[in-house]
């Protein structure tokens, strides 16, 4: 196996169960808003707004949206579908959504075995397209600080993963070489293609072996199977 010593990790999907999470703190906003006086149920709800979220999430990628606009747009859409045009509670809505997101703190099977498990050995980093103030709280809120030398989002370094210009930043910024880099993460075309893009060898977590499409150089469907790589 090759040796490397810079290893970075995506974080929502990856370490920090963003489903789960997530679909707690929707289904809080759902109660808290008596939002099933419009939705049959929190099922509708929370399919509709992962429906506008995820798109405008493409937009945001590519750059065609700013941050403030994804956040205030994706609940206003959600809510419009139920001919709910309400700007002032969007807003409310989408605050409260963030705010509760950052206090959840399920995490993926392994994490901080794994995470003990590499720190002795190796730089580990987190790269994420993830907004920087509310992935450190989350870091901080599952006591996962500790483990990383640097925090990279491309929110700070202004270009979105898979471009590569967000991998050069982040292995540049820490004096590294291509081949001593490994790259971690869930979705195959920002974290997989885009890395391999780049030059780097890359892990594809998979943990519902879905269809692979772009070939990383290993696939795990545990973290702790990590171990059999580094």
């Amino acid at each position: 196996m090759k040796k490397y010593r810079h290893i970075y990790f995506d974080f929502d999907r990856t370490l920090w169960d963003f489903q789960t999470n997530s679909r707690e703190a929707l289904e809080d906003v759902f109660l808290k808003y008596k939002l099933d006086n419009v939705f049959a149920d929190a099922d509708e709800f929370i399919k509709t707004y992962h429906k506008h979220n995820e798109k405008l999430w493409d937009k945001y990628r590519i750059g065609n949206i700013t941050k403030d606009s994804l956040r205030s747009e994706r609940f206003k859409l959600t809510l419009k579908e139920k001919e709910i045009e309400d700007s002032h509670l969007s807003a409310l809505i989408g605050k409260d959504y963030l705010d509760l997101s950052v206090l959840k703190t399920n995490l993926f099977p392994g994490t901080h075995e794994i995470l003990n498990y590499l720190k002795p050995s190796y730089s580990l980093y987190i790269l994420t397209n993830g907004f920087r103030e509310t992935q450190l709280q989350k870091l901080k809120n599952c006591d996962l600080e500790k483990y990383f030398d640097e925090i990279f989002t491309s929110e700070t370094i202004e270009y979105n993963k898979p471009h590569p210009k967000i991998f050069h930043w982040a292995v540049t910024a820490v004096n590294a070489r291509k081949r001593d880099c490994l790259m971690i993460g869930d979705d195959q075309k920002v974290d997989i293609k885009g890395a391999k893009s780049y030059g780097l060898d890359t892990v594809l977590f998979n943990p519902e072996n879905d269809p692979v499409m772009e070939a990383p150089q290993y696939m795990i469907s545990d973290l702790l199977q990590l171990k059999e790589i580094l």
